[in-house]
């Protein structure tokens, strides 16, 4: 009942904010890309047909900029109103909310495989970042990283706020992966009253290896790979350009990642068939958060505003979770717990890269039972980590 409620809703919404109408008159067969908004709507059913908990997917209206600001969502043409696609699924009435954040050239489909066990726990919220998955595309118009760098930030800060005040939520769990996590961390120093608990996994912003870093840069190859980033190519470009034979990329992409060479549990054939579809589309649709890499972070994703100058600054109790082979290291995290004021947590996962989540699950899922057990156990003293994770 609640999934067919959620499935009206979403189709009404996705008509009322859909950016184009021209695509109603030409079939993807004749597209150079063949996606669209609903193409990305429809494989997010299909992704999420693999979850058995009953859900409500809705595009949840965030206006068209912040309150009181000269700015749109943001330096866009427009003065439209921006939705954020959510699904919230089905729980006990006394569940404590948990809200997870994708990371970058992700969006909320990529936790298909963590729904189910979470929601036996939480009340659990997933969303698309502005300019990602099924969410509002707006224009990204940034120019230059001089000053930027505040301003891209609050593209996500403050669109996420102004959907928290529209789902009126406050007391929640934060969940952010990747580049999610570098925005939940953000979110948390700046609204630390909403949030009760972080849960950082693998997260952009704590990296500690500028010096490896600058060192390549004086490269002849890191020099012409700095050139690209600082020019904004993201992989979606790969992608757009490809054409018609986009898709067949993104499947030997998630194939190899997921399947051939992952490092924990394969995806079966029909859930790699899913997650592929979903990520083809939301890849190849319009670019609009993508663009916002170079602004945040310089080469080798060392963030421009690092998150170690604000742990003295931390508010949230926090608690960080990264897989065994995670490329994100968990050494900078280590030396932001120093810092820390608050408690912070630091778990690995073995069997499990960066996309934790998926490559483990039962094993993510016990990290993040853990890390919350002091709003799920009655005695949360007395609960002692699983003895295959690892505390760092």
């Amino acid at each position: 009942m609640a999934e067919d409620l959620g499935k009206s809703n979403l189709e009404s919404s996705a008509a009322s904010v859909s950016t184009t109408t021209s695509r109603r008159f030409w079939p993807s067969v004749l597209r150079w890309i063949p996606t669209s908004t609903d193409h990305i709507i429809n494989s997010e059913k299909r992704l999420l047909s693999l979850v058995k908990t009953p859900y409500v997917q809705e595009q949840i209206n965030i206006g068209s900029g912040p309150p009181d600001s000269r700015v749109r969502w943001f330096r866009s043409s427009s003065n439209e109103p921006r939705f954020i696609n959510t699904v919230t699924f089905d729980s006990k009435d006394d569940s404590p909310t948990l809200v997870m954040v994708h990371g970058y050239a992700a969006s909320q489909g990529f936790f298909f495989r963590n729904f189910d066990a979470l929601a036996t726990r939480f009340r659990v919220i997933a969303i698309d970042q502005l300019g990602w998955g099924g969410s509002s595309r707006p224009d990204f118009s940034c120019r230059s990283t001089e000053g930027q760098c505040q301003k891209t930030e609050a593209w996500f800060i403050d669109s996420f706020e102004e959907w928290r005040k529209a789902k009126n939520l406050s007391n929640f769990i934060l969940l952010g992966h990747s580049f999610g996590g570098y925005v939940a961390s953000k979110y948390a120093l700046k609204h630390p009253e909403h949030v009760k608990h972080l849960i950082l996994v693998g997260p952009a912003g704590f990296s500690s290896e500028s010096e490896r870093i600058t060192k390549f840069l004086s490269t002849w190859k890191g020099s012409i790979l700095n050139q690209i980033w600082e020019s904004n190519f993201t992989p979606q470009k790969i992608i757009r350009g490809l054409g018609p034979w986009g898709p067949d990329m993104v499947r030997k992409y998630t194939s190899a990642r997921f399947v051939t060479h992952t490092t924990g549990e394969m995806l079966t054939e029909s859930e790699s068939r899913l997650l592929t579809d979903y990520v083809y589309h939301t890849l190849a649709a319009k670019a609009s958060g993508e663009l916002c890499l170079k602004y945040l972070f310089s080469f080798g994703a060392l963030p421009r505003s690092p998150l170690l100058d604000r742990a003295s600054e931390w508010k949230v109790p926090t608690t960080f979770i990264y897989g065994f082979q995670d490329w994100m290291n968990y050494e900078g995290a280590q030396k932001a717990r120093k810092d820390m004021k608050v408690p912070c947590e630091i778990i690995r996962v073995p069997q499990a890269g960066h996309f934790v989540f998926i490559d483990n699950p039962s094993s993510f899922h016990s990290a993040v039972f853990y890390a919350c057990r002091r709003f799920l156990s009655s005695d949360p003293d007395r609960e002692s980590l699983p003895e295959w994770l690892i505390s760092a």
